[in-house]
């Protein structure tokens, strides 16, 4: 099974793509174990500053049992008063954070992979894919642990149908990294955190402590930390675009490299908060919606800021003037 995660000359990139090319979402959870504990001894590399660019698939590979639908298409999950409701919350679970997987190695692959855009070190430092990678570590424990609830209640991944509308933002985003920071692994992630105490206490009303003790004791806390790692690399790109000179990443010594798009338009926003605005605004369909987890989104250095001018359309459209 390691074999099949990592072989020898592999860098971070490679595996990462071994990852989204996996189909069966349990081995790409046991990839994701693999590479972060190989990651952790120092056995696998950063890809070298410079190489080629790397070809990373549009969608990640999923299995022929997950049936993607639109919204509207999806059998109302109700509020846990019933076994069917509550394997209906729990598949959703199921299936977001197997998402959740793949975005966090596609975040790695897709502008880590000889981007030239975002050059390694220069922009983004060892730190950026170690955040990531902790990510992609949680999120496939949280699938793990999820599933087998999931299955304890007598339902497997795929006996329902689910939706793609996380990936269809990450296709939204594919182009910028900054844009991906600020929709999925900001606006999302946060989004998941407002939702989530009313999912536990709809597991616990409903009779099921096991699924609402998993939820607020593990998966709930580390979310925040997702949460996080997005408002602070996207906090570092905007520092990264001011310190950005004309001829190149400062410090590279790169003669006749022009400043790529994200910095031309991190630099038209004197505050990262107004950049944030500027990026939802563009790549995100539709206003936030309130109610916000107004302690979850401090823990996570996501101050009202950053959200209430986007909560309301005239809000949306304030902050989009930014």
């Amino acid at each position: 099974m390691a074999d099949c995660a990592h072989q020898p000359g592999d860098n971070l990139v490679t595996c990462a793509l071994k990852v989204l090319n996996q189909a069966d979402p349990c081995l790409k959870a046991h990839y994701t174990e693999i590479i972060c504990e190989l990651w952790n001894a120092d056995q696998i590399p950063l890809p070298a500053p410079g190489g080629p660019p790397t070809a990373v698939p549009d969608r990640p590979a999923r299995p022929d049992k997950v049936r993607l639908v639109s919204p509207a298409e999806l059998p109302r999950r109700g509020k846990g008063g019933s076994l069917a409701s509550r394997q209906a919350l729990l598949h959703s679970l199921v299936h977001i954070e197997c998402c959740a997987i793949d975005l966090a190695w596609d975040i790695i692959a897709r502008f880590g992979g000889g981007n030239p855009d975002y050059p390694i070190p220069a922009v983004l430092p060892r730190e950026f894919f170690a955040d990531f990678l902790k990510v992609a570590e949680d999120e496939a424990r949280h699938f793990s642990l999820l599933l087998k609830r999931l299955n304890e209640t007598g339902m497997d991944y795929g006996d329902i149908p689910a939706h793609d509308g996380l990936w269809e933002s990450a296709m939204e985003t594919a182009h910028s990294l900054p844009a991906r920071l600020a929709v999925e692994h900001a606006t999302h992630e946060a989004r998941g955190l407002d939702v989530l105490p009313q999912t536990i206490g709809r597991f616990r009303n409903g009779g099921d402590a096991a699924s609402a003790e998993l939820l607020e004791g593990v998966i709930y806390p580390e979310e925040i930390g997702h949460c996080a790692a997005g408002v602070r690399w996207l906090r570092h790109l905007h520092a990264a675009a001011h310190a950005w000179s004309e001829t190149g990443p400062v410090g590279t010594g790169e003669a006749g490299v022009l400043r790529p798009e994200w910095v031309r338009d991190a630099l038209e926003h004197a505050t990262v908060e107004a950049w944030f605005h500027a990026l939802v605004r563009r790549h995100f369909h539709g206003p936030l919606k309130p109610p916000f987890n107004e302690a979850a989104r401090a823990k996570a250095g996501f101050g009202p800021e950053w959200y209430l001018p986007l909560a309301t359309k005239a809000g949306a459209a304030a902050a989009e003037g930014t």
